[in-house]
Parts: structure tokens; C-alpha cells; sequence
């Protein structure tokens, strides 16, 4: 990723955040020397002394994970909130639009677990996860022939992280005065990324 030093963030506790916080992330691997991308949710897990591991599934009918065995580094992109920039905003000219987003790349080798076990507590964690925001949250009681069905239909991974790699790109290149015109103005936005990135600029 290309990370001019005014957007690059290392501080790991603010990229596992991100990963954390935007998990519905973007894994790219290899195929015949053409990139391959699978969009699914990650859970990321600290491991003292690592940048940590990211754990997942895709559909067994998915060619991805055959992708894992070759051994080679895959990346997983976290999507951030993101927000188009008028220059009518800067107090500054002459200027042109941009873009203000929020990325954490993260690298790593994947590795196939394909054991039902392992498939069904990772299952349950995303339910979990995903659930608990809901007034009525999903039980999560499925017959057990059923589930071990659907189990059998998709294959796990983890992937230890080698490197991560974070871009908050926020204006911190503007003047004191244009990043209050950008805040000003996003706060106001009608979309809700662009009121998240207004957060993220404060």
C-alpha cells in the first residue's frame, strides 16, 4: 500500500481497532498469477509477540482455499468508513477534491483447518459477535443434522499475521483551518460514512 508518512499508522493497537471495529474485510490470494478475492468476515485474535491471527471460513464450493496450500502470502483488507472531500471546503486555493478513508492491510499465509469442531466454535463466535448488537438476538439453535450439513459445505483457515499495514488518511497534509472545513462539512453529511469520518478527523 502506498503510505505517504502523514496517513501511515503504526500503532498496532489502533490497526487491531480498525480490524476489529470494520471486520467484514476483503482476503486476496493467487491463482495463476492473477489475484483472487473472497469478501468475509475475519475475527482477529492477539498472540503475544505476533501481529496476531486472523480466523475465517469460505464455502468449501469456494476455489480459495485450495489457494492457501501453495504456502504464499495472502492479504486481508479491512475497509474503513470513507468520504469524498470538496475542495469548497478548504480555505485554502488553489485546491482539488480528494478522498479521506480508513485502511488496514494485513498480511499473512493462510492454513486450511478442516475440522468440524474447530468449523462449529468458529461459526458460533461469529454468530456471537454479530448477534449481540441485535434487540432480539438470533439463538443460534439449529437442528443438529443440519448444522453438520452446512458444516461440511465450507472450509476454515487461520493466518498468522506477518505485517500490518495502516492508512488513515484524514487531511493531517491540510492546514488547521481546511480540517475544520472538512469536519464542518461532513458532520453534516447525509451519509453516514461521511459522519464517520468526521469522527475519525476529530
Amino acid at each position: 500500500m502506498y503510505l505517504p508518512p502523514h496517513f501511515q499508522v503504526t500503532d498496532t493497537a489502533k490497526l487491531i481497532e480498525a480490524m476489529r471495529r470494520y471486520s467484514f474485510a476483503t482476503l486476496v490470494t493467487q491463482a495463476d498469477g492473477a489475484p483472487f478475492a473472497t469478501h468475509l468476515p475475519l475475527i482477529y485474535r492477539e498472540e503475544a509477540g505476533t501481529p496476531g491471527t486472523l480466523i475465517g471460513h469460505v464455502a468449501r464450493a469456494n476455489p480459495q482455499w485450495q489457494h492457501f496450500a501453495t504456502g504464499a502470502e495472502a492479504l486481508a483488507i479491512f475497509h474503513g468508513p470513507h468520504a469524498y472531500v470538496s475542495p469548497s471546503w478548504y480555505t485554502t486555493e488553489p485546491a482539488v477534491p480528494t478522498w479521506n478513508y480508513i485502511a488496514v492491510h494485513a498480511y499473512g499465509v493462510p492454513r486450511i483447518i478442516d475440522d468440524e469442531s474447530w468449523l462449529e466454535a468458529l461459526v458460533d463466535e461469529l454468530v456471537q459477535i454479530y448477534e449481540s448488537a441485535q434487540p432480539q438476538p438470533w439463538p443460534n439453535q439449529l437442528p443438529r443434522e443440519f448444522k453438520s450439513k452446512l458444516l461440511k459445505a465450507i472450509v476454515g483457515f487461520e493466518m498468522p499475521l506477518t505485517r500490518l499495514e495502516g492508512k488513515f488518511k484524514l487531511s493531517q497534509n491540510r492546514s488547521p483551518d481546511d480540517v475544520a472545513g472538512v469536519i464542518a462539512a461532513l458532520s453534516h453529511s447525509s451519509h453516514t460514512e461521511g459522519r464517520a469520518i468526521a469522527e475519525a478527523m476529530k
